[in-house]
């Protein structure tokens, strides 16, 4: 497991097309750990999971480490992996803005893409995105928590309950108590790509799904539309009583929507 923590895979599970799972921002690749269940049961995927660098088990990079940087080491990454085999991705909020970039620099190769939060902007002022809602709160579930675990919960959750607080526990926590932070300073220094997928021409007929929270107070759920002329098979859903976690709030209308896409990719590839 060594050399994997050296190159950045956590996990490699399964056989079939491979597909890299892509985490967001200040977390690490076990928030994507939530799907493993759904995307095991498809018999589609080889699924292979990925701390960015900085993030996770995976050591900052040297240097700038900023998105370029971070764009370059995961297509490096990428080509190692899998070689000239067709291949799919999921990303998660920052890692689907990875998986827009990745498409554009492998083009025919993506099989598929699955973006959860979609991130289209990473400029917070350029994103549209609605006010911060809880559609259900847990003062006493918050009260017992200790303070800053309830403090990261609190600033994500929509559906504060006790079942979502340890989905949270489980997926989001360990990543966010395991990042550098010197590398998050890095990172926030260069937070862009000189040329952004939403503003390229140039389309990927790939399945493309896109799933937003209602409720996403983080990239919210209106700018992914931008992206719907690259993608000409875009779907995008937007999923009621979710926040930026969508897949921990929502997961059994995730998991459906997660295994449609599932059995287009298969059909796509041709396999």
């Amino acid at each position: 497991m060594n050399q994997h923590h050296i190159d950045g895979v956590q996990k490699v599970a399964g056989q079939g097309i491979p597909l890299v799972l892509i985490h967001g921002h200040g977390v690490d690749h076990r928030i994507l750990l939530a799907l493993d269940e759904v995307l095991a049961a498809t018999g589609i995927f080889q699924r292979i999971y990925v701390d960015l660098p900085g993030m996770g088990q995976t050591a900052g990079l040297k240097g700038a480490g900023g998105l370029p940087e971070i764009a370059d080491w995961l297509e490096a990454l990428i080509r190692r992996q899998c070689g000239q085999r067709p291949f799919a991705m999921v990303g998660n909020s920052l890692g689907s803005l990875l998986a827009q970039e990745m498409g554009d620099r492998f083009g025919e190769q993506v099989a598929g893409i699955a973006m959860l939060a979609p991130l289209v902007f990473p400029l917070h002022a350029q994103r549209t995105v609605p006010p911060r809602e809880i559609l259900h709160s847990d003062p006493g579930l918050l009260a017992g928590l200790p303070l800053q675990d309830a403090d990261h919960y609190e600033k994500m959750s929509v559906l504060q309950t006790v079942e979502n607080w340890q989905r949270f526990s489980i997926h989001v926590l360990p990543g966010i108590r395991s990042v550098n932070l010197r590398s998050m300073v890095k990172l926030s220094k260069r937070y862009f790509l000189d040329e952004l997928p939403v503003e390229r021409a140039g389309t990927l007929d790939c399945p493309v799904l896109m799933l937003c929270g209602q409720q996403d107070h983080v990239t919210g759920f209106a700018d992914p539309r931008k992206l719907a002329a690259r993608y000409p098979s875009a779907e995008i859903t937007v999923v009621p009583s979710a926040g930026h976690n969508v897949h921990l709030d929502q997961p059994d209308i995730v998991a459906g929507e997660m295994t449609r896409w599932s059995r287009a990719v298969l059909a796509y590839s041709g396999k």
